[in-house]
């Protein structure tokens, strides 16, 4: 089985700074528990601990804060534990935007793609410390948009999600199927992270 986090994964989570509100890692635990069953979910919070990170999905508040790297690293151990493809975490980011408070509360008020893109970098600074997320491009005729990420950097398989959660809120908005694909990235050699979202 492949190693769960390597060492040098592990010093470079470390060095992340920031933090992410409980929401996720809540929502996710709750997807591991449906997907998985209460023997998965045991297995991660085992393999969790045992990185010397433990967190039970029975106390995670949603609206607390917690260190970007846990939230990182819970991403990581889960697509390694469960073998999950990039379709699959993307899935697990879908699934997290249906379920988010915050989004479910924001989408009373969001009738259109370009009204919810407007609050994006709003929503994106109720859940997170660290970054700046901007709507550098939308074409409302072409159903398409292109949003930066800036002044973040966590696991590329934090990206995973990310697309699937980009993707479902546009789903959500637009009743239609949605497609994220990250066309630039720090990891290619790019100052930051841009997302182009199709629907």
């Amino acid at each position: 089985m492949e190693e769960l986090a390597t060492k040098e994964e592990l010093e470079e989570l470390k060095e992340t700074a920031g933090k992410v509100r409980g929401v996720p890692l809540k929502t996710t635990s709750d997807f591991i528990l449906k997907e998985e069953g209460e023997e998965g979910l045991r297995k991660l919070e085992q393999a969790m601990a045992g990185l010397g990170y433990p967190i039970k999905r029975e106390e995670i508040r949603a609206m607390d804060f917690y260190p970007l790297r846990l939230w990182g690293l819970y991403l990581v151990v889960i697509k390694r534990l469960f073998n999950y493809s990039r379709e699959r975490m993307a899935e697990l980011g879908a699934n997290n935007a249906k379920l988010s408070l915050i989004i479910r509360l924001f989408m009373k008020y969001f009738f259109s793609v370009e009204k919810l893109l407007g609050e994006v970098p709003r929503i994106w600074h109720k859940y997170y410390t660290v970054g700046d997320l901007k709507i550098y491009e939308y074409q409302e005729e072409e159903n398409r948009a292109v949003i930066r990420l800036e002044n973040f950097k966590l696991h590329p398989i934090f990206f995973e999600d990310l697309m699937g959660y980009f993707s479902g809120i546009v789903k959500m908005v637009t009743g239609k199927p949605a497609r994220c694909e990250l066309t630039k990235s720090r990891e290619r050699g790019d100052n930051y992270y841009e997302f182009e979202l199709n629907w």
